[in-house]
């Protein structure tokens, strides 16, 4: 038996699932079973590797196991066959079919009935071989799962389609791959360790709501048949994690999925993870040195060190006080032309028009931040907090305590996209009505981001909500920023069409 090739036809995988489907036959005609319901595991092949790594060659330990795993590797002879078990975490051990152990008749059924990607048992004493590779000489061994389709080459790259629609078979074949899952998983412990050591504790709020809101964003839209009433897919928390404040769980957090009915591309997917945080009493200062904690610390638990090592071999450093700089003075600066909170339009126009910018938006503001991301962000290596938006793109937020026209709003920039953004809230529910207002006026000219007016939230926003500051970061874009990958690799199953 050889290693499958990694781009089969139709018709080649068409004619191998049905020779394997035959074993699959042969095997329940003899009275086996070639999906039982468990086998007699006694140690995983990296509790195995553990225990025997570093033997001589040629070796024995005296030691029975019984480990289960795929066969990713297989060479048959005449009275020995070798096989590599892989196991879910990507550890490897060799088992050794032989004659002298198993008999004439097992040997023959291993040849006839065990294929690759087959998950098999084996059971026998642990030892090295000639080579020096830790082995299992088989005594006994039982199929536990019969592969009725092939595996791709395994030493073969899988095209990026093929790993983000069968992301199984892209776990199985590549450890990076398999990296990131856990890369992730430590990333959200993590980030649950640092919020619980500052007296946060995790909620979770509605994902179906009878109104979008918390974000600017263009929503899923669906219908409940129980209420017989249209439905929204969350865009963001923000508002029932608002209403927490308001209860009196003065710091919550929540890691959940998010859907917005937008573009999807190396930075953008329509469904994705994010983290929203809220303390009352604090501010986006104090938010800002929250979340250099907390990315820093999720880089130590993944990398075991702020200097990360991404996919393309590019170190990046997120130790040490990020950078705060202010939209409107480093716009200035770039731009070589004072920008304002009170430049007219007409001017932000005409800027816009000389670098060829167009901004299909009629606020000023979205001119502003348009033009900050032509002069500016192109020059940001080290992580920085971006600070102080205008007012007329951010209407959740509280206006600057010192500075006309501009909100208390940073985003921080990571490997050049917005990992994260923080805003000093605003609580006081007449302004936010006024808001709310102008944002249904955009509405009502088409503007499919808009915000509408949330009756039941402005009701909580009455009952009095302490001054807060609050957070939002998205998970998947936390990975790209400690792996380096984009963000259809850190997502494990991300949405295709």
């Amino acid at each position: 038996m050889t290693d499958e090739t990694t781009e089969l036809t139709e018709a080649e995988v068409s004619e191998q699932k049905a020779v394997r489907l035959a074993k699959r036959a042969r095997i329940l005609d003899a009275g086996g079973d070639a999906y039982p319901v468990g086998v007699p595991i006694t140690h995983s092949i990296g509790e195995v590797r553990a225990r025997f790594e570093g033997l001589e060659p040629d070796a024995s330990t005296g030691v029975t196991v019984g480990v289960a795993g795929r066969v990713v590797h297989s060479r048959n002879t005449g009275k020995l066959c070798f096989a590599a078990l892989q196991s879910g975490d990507g550890s490897r051990i060799q088992a050794m079919v032989s004659l002298a152990e198993v008999g004439q008749e097992s040997l023959d059924e291993w040849k006839e009935l065990v294929d690759l990607g087959d998950h098999v048992f084996v059971e026998g004493e642990a030892i090295t071989s000639r080579r020096g590779e830790l082995s299992i000489m088989v005594n006994r061994w039982q199929i536990a799962s019969k592969a009725v389709l092939p595996l791709p080459n395994l030493h073969s790259e899988l095209s990026e389609e093929t790993r983000v629609r069968q992301r199984y078979l892209d776990l199985i074949s590549r450890e990076q791959a398999r990296n990131t899952v856990i890369a992730r998983a430590k990333a959200v412990a993590s980030l649950r360790d640092t919020f619980a050591g500052h007296g946060y504790i995790e909620v979770e709020t509605p994902m179906l709501q009878t109104m979008h809101g918390g974000a600017a964003a263009r929503p899923f839209i669906t219908h409940s048949n129980a209420f017989d009433t249209e439905l929204y897919l969350r865009i963001a928390p923000e508002l029932f994690l608002k209403r927490a404040v308001v209860g009196g769980l003065e710091r919550v957090f929540e890691i959940n999925r998010n859907f917005r009915n937008e573009g999807a591309d190396s930075t953008h997917s329509p469904e994705f993870a994010m983290l929203e945080a809220y303390q009352a009493y604090g501010d986006y200062h104090q938010m800002a040195d929250l979340t250099q904690e907390l990315i820093q610390n999720a880089a130590l638990a993944v990398a075991g060190s702020h200097i990360v090592t991404w996919a393309d071999g590019t170190e990046y450093d997120l130790g040490g006080d990020w950078a705060r700089l202010s939209m409107y003075e480093s716009l200035s600066e770039a731009a070589g032309v004072e920008v304002t909170p009170q430049t007219p339009m007409a001017e932000l126009k005409k800027m816009a028009d000389a670098v060829e910018i167009e901004v299909p938006h009629p606020l000023p503001g979205k001119y502003v931040e348009e033009l900050w991301e032509h002069y500016v962000k192109p020059g940001l290596e080290r992580p920085t907090f971006v600070m102080d938006f205008p007012v007329d793109t951010s209407p959740l937020v509280r206006a600057h305590r010192t500075k006309q026209g501009v909100v208390e709003k940073w985003d921080l920039y990571v490997r050049g996209f917005e990992l994260a953004t923080a805003y000093s809230e605003l609580v006081d529910p007449v302004i936010q009505r006024e808001r709310f207002v102008e944002q249904a006026k955009l509405a009502a000219k088409g503007d499919l981001e808009a915000m509408q007016l949330d009756e039941e939230f402005l009701r909580a926003l009455e009952h009095g909500m302490p001054p807060s500051g609050g957070m939002g970061m998205g998970i998947d874009r936390l990975l790209m920023a400690i792996t380096g990958l984009g963000i259809r690799e850190t997502i494990l199953f991300p949405l295709v069409k």
